[in-house]
């Protein structure tokens, strides 16, 4: 996601919180929990961060005078993640933001009343994380930046660009509803499409990168990442960062990256990886 729209959703997400009126009570200091599946150390976390403390200042809010803030960064455990959530939960704050959208289950089996604000979640109402868009029905609220029945046309538009393909594999979340749903979705596609699909549910970036491996071995193969947790994690190494020589870009397999927005990566590349993107061009000799 574009720092640009990180900040828009934030700062919506921080003038949406349940927490009075602000301009009235500016004295009084609220807490404010984050909880974090990834890093703190990674680019695009700092990144993260600092948008949101920007939406913040411009909400009129400041760590210090009217603002605690209390960051928990679970590094992708998720061992450490539900133990963070627990750790947010007993310092009583006045919301927690969830990161992402994995993160709001794990601080909704730990409190029903603490209010919690997701910047990002796939499907908030498949995943159980409210009753529907527009009335929410639970202590969590916040923002869905992605449409998963659109999946199908990700199926469609591999098949535009590789028309011999008769296989493809789904980079998936299976843990989460969303991952499900979107699975779904993209396995209505594939009868009509006359393409045989087959998921892959990876516990670790070598096992995700034996899957791509083999997959490429097949002929008239193709690869799809959903948008889920191992696509934010590890998309950089799928689509053909130069550390991993096992990915789809290196071993010619036409795929789909979709991690924030549809982007298509093809092997023999030329160019550097964009940013989160997946976006890559054939090279001219292939």
């Amino acid at each position: 996601m574009r720092r640009r729209e990180f900040i828009t959703l934030l700062s919506g997400a921080a003038a949406s919180w349940p927490i009075g009126v602000r301009a009235q009570q500016a004295e009084r200091v609220r807490r404010v929990g984050v909880l974090m599946l990834t890093s703190s150390d990674e680019p695009e976390s700092q990144t993260n961060i600092a948008a949101f403390l920007q939406g913040l200042q411009e909400a009129g809010w400041a760590v210090g005078r009217n603002l605690r803030i209390d960051y928990r960064w679970s590094g992708n455990d998720r061992t450490r993640l539900n133990q963070h959530a627990m750790e947010l939960i007993s310092l009583r704050p006045d919301v927690v933001l969830a990161g992402t959208g994995g993160t709001t289950p794990v601080l909704r089996s730990v409190s029903s009343t603490v209010p919690i604000v997701f910047a990002q979640n796939i499907d908030p109402v498949g995943a159980g994380d409210v009753a529907s868009l527009s009335r929410p029905g639970t202590n969590a609220t916040g923002f869905t930046q992605f449409e998963y029945t659109l999946s199908a046309k990700w199926l469609e538009l591999l098949r535009e660009i590789a028309p011999g393909l008769t296989r493809a594999a789904v980079v998936r979340d299976a843990e989460g509803r969303a991952g499900i749903g979107q699975w779904a979705v993209i396995q209505a596609a594939a009868g009509p499409l006359g393409v045989e699909l087959t998921p892959i549910d990876p516990r670790d970036i070598r096992e995700m990168q034996r899957a791509v491996s083999a997959l490429a071995q097949i002929g008239n193969s193709g690869l799809i990442v959903a948008v889920s947790s191992a696509a934010l994690n590890h998309s950089e190494q799928i689509v053909g960062a130069r550390d991993a020589p096992q990915a789809a870009c290196r071993l010619s397999l036409p795929s789909l990256c979709c991690e924030w927005r549809p982007g298509l990566l093809w092997s023999g590349c030329d160019q550097p990886l964009p940013a989160r993107g997946g976006l890559r061009r054939p090279h001219p000799q292939g």
